[in-house]
C-alpha cells in the first residue's frame, strides 16, 4: 500500500520534454531550426549535383581515389567487364543512357564513397541489360567509377539477380557461328516432329534430309528477318554500343 501511494506522489515522465531537453544540451534552441534547414539544404545539393553527375557522365573522366580506402574486391578490368557483358548480353555505358531510375540506396553509396575518398565521382559507367538503357526495369544494374587505365570501381549494384539460365540462353547471340548452331537445332526439332508420310510415302534418310533442309532454310529467313527488322547484333559487338536498335 505504500509502495502504491509513492508511486502516486512521483510525476510520470513525459518523453517528450526529455528529449527537448536534451536536444536543449546539445544545440542552441534559438538557431536550431536554421541548422536543421542548412543541413537538409546541403544534403540536397548534394544529391543534385551527384544526379547532374550521373545523368552528364563522359567516358573520359577519371576518379581519383584515395588507393588505402579502396576494397580490392570492387575492382574491375574492363576485358573482365566486356567479357561478362557479352556472356549474358548486358551493355557497359555512360548512365546519361541509363533509363531506370536511380535508387537511393545507389545515391547514399556515391555519397558514402565520396566521403570516404573526399573526391567528387564523375564518368559513372553502368552494367545492365539492353532493355533498361530504354525504359525502366529492376534486372540487376551495376553502377561503375573510372579508375583510369581501363580499371572500374564498383560503387554499388541494386535491382533482382539475372536469371540463372540467362548465360545459356544468350550463347546462341554471341557470335554468328552460334547463331547457325542454333538455326540448326531448331530446324532439326521441327523435322523430327513432321509426321511420317506427311510429304512422302516412305520414311527414308533422303526424304528426312530434304525436310530438314526445307526447315533449315524457313527458320533462317525468319532469323533473317527478324534480326533486320528489329536492328538485332550480337552480343560481342552491342555490349559497349549506345544505339538503342543493336
Amino acid at each position: 500500500m505504500g509502495l502504491k501511494r509513492k508511486n502516486m506522489l512521483l510525476p510520470r515522465t513525459n518523453i517528450e520534454q526529455k528529449l527537448s531537453k536534451l536536444r536543449a544540451k546539445e544545440f542552441d534552441p534559438s538557431t536550431w531550426k536554421d541548422q536543421v534547414y542548412t543541413i537538409l539544404r546541403k544534403e540536397e545539393e548534394c544529391q543534385n549535383r551527384i544526379l547532374q553527375n550521373v545523368a552528364t557522365s563522359s567516358q573520359r573522366t577519371v576518379t581519383i581515389f584515395d588507393f588505402d580506402q579502396l576494397e580490392t574486391q570492387k575492382i574491375y578490368h574492363l576485358d573482365q567487364i566486356k567479357k561478362i557483358c557479352i556472356d549474358y548480353r548486358l551493355r557497359f555505358l555512360d548512365t546519361r543512357y541509363f533509363k531506370g531510375k536511380l535508387p537511393a540506396s545507389a545515391i547514399t553509396a556515391i555519397k558514402e564513397l565520396e566521403d570516404k575518398h573526399q573526391t567528387d565521382l564523375k564518368g559513372f559507367k553502368i552494367i545492365a541489360p539492353s532493355k533498361l538503357f530504354k525504359l525502366e526495369n529492376a534486372d540487376d544494374p551495376l553502377l561503375f567509377a573510372p579508375m583510369g587505365n581501363d580499371y572500374y570501381y564498383l560503387i554499388h549494384k541494386w535491382g533482382n539477380d539475372l536469371h540463372p539460365l540467362r548465360k545459356g540462353m544468350m550463347w546462341f547471340f554471341k557470335s554468328f557461328e552460334n547463331l547457325v548452331f542454333l538455326t540448326f537445332l531448331v530446324s532439326l526439332l521441327l523435322t523430327f516432329m513432321v509426321p511420317n508420310g506427311l510429304f512422302s510415302k516412305y520414311s527414308d534418310t533422303s526424304t528426312f534430309i530434304m525436310i530438314f533442309l526445307f526447315m533449315f532454310k524457313s527458320v533462317a529467313a525468319l532469323v533473317l528477318f527478324y534480326g533486320f527488322a528489329l536492328g538485332k547484333n550480337f552480343n560481342t559487338a552491342i555490349w559497349n554500343s549506345k544505339y538503342f536498335n543493336a
